[in-house]
């Protein structure tokens, strides 16, 4: 088993093409991935083989996440100036709807309402377009997984996070159990209360950034309290049998790919 984990931000949207616009690189990968013969999987799939269930079938498999939880992943945006955007749940339906392919995706979400909105204006252009009021219609319709990247992602450009005390704009300095409470444990809580039917399961590092602490100690520890099962790094790498649970590794799109052709040289690797 080798599966590679392929990471989109839909917020990345500076043109118009895969390599300076997520919604292109995913519609342009969807194409190649089915000519291949792939099959994309869920991740919770992936997680629970790991835990011992049955590897069959992923031989060929792909899996697709996407980071921070904007509407981008939801719905179609007008960009301010990139014009029209194709949601990235959207292009995902559209390419089961011309394939036929099975297609699904997990968007690892920043879960405070408040970092949110910060963020809104922050990283991008202050139209309220981070808000979570998709997401349980997402849970219901099945097509994307909601997960965890964190309370606050101890967000760089944020006054302050949940992490008092510790640096921003790295997640590396989330290294004792206050903080780490703070970060994960509050977002599974929130998630589970506010999205019905909801069991959190999955986390994604902000940064793609863990640390000793978090991999060895504070999450195969406590997880009666966080009712996580496995978490994701950026490690470019396929997960296999062998991989740490909590320090799962991912390919980005445009750190590692950046069209069709270089992601079919990272399949084949």
């Amino acid at each position: 088993m080798r599966v590679p984990v392929l990471t989109y931000h839909s917020i990345h949207i500076l043109g118009h093409s895969p390599a300076d616009n997520d919604h292109v690189a995913l519609a342009e990968d969807l194409a190649m991935i089915h000519a291949l013969g792939r099959e994309v999987v869920p991740l919770s799939r992936l997680a629970r083989t790991l835990l011992g269930g049955p590897a069959e079938g992923l031989e060929n498999a792909v899996a697709l996440s996407f980071d921070d939880g904007s509407w981008f992943d939801w719905h179609d945006l007008e960009h301010p100036t990139c014009g029209q955007q194709r949601s990235m749940a959207g292009i995902l339906r559209d390419h089961r709807a011309r394939t036929g392919a099975n297609v699904h995706a997990t968007s690892f979400v920043i879960v405070s309402p408040d970092a949110r909105a910060i963020l809104d204006h922050t990283c991008m252009v202050g139209r309220g377009w981070w808000t979570d009021d998709w997401w349980s219609e997402a849970a219901r319709d099945g097509l994307l997984a909601i997960e965890s990247h964190s309370w606050d992602h101890n967000h760089e450009t944020l006054p302050e996070t949940v992490a008092t005390g510790k640096p921003k704009g790295t997640f590396r300095s989330i290294d004792n159990e206050r903080v780490a409470r703070a970060e994960i444990d509050a977002a599974s809580d929130w998630l589970d209360a506010q999205i019905p039917g909801q069991r959190t399961s999955l986390f994604a590092y902000p940064f793609g950034e863990a640390n000793e602490f978090l991999v060895n100690e504070y999450l195969p520890r406590h997880q009666v309290r966080h009712r996580l099962v496995a978490a994701f790094t950026t490690q470019p790498e396929p997960v296999t049998r062998d991989s740490n649970r909590w320090a799962l590794p991912r390919y980005v799109c445009g750190r590692d790919w950046n069209s069709p052709e270089s992601l079919r040289a990272v399949l084949a690797r």
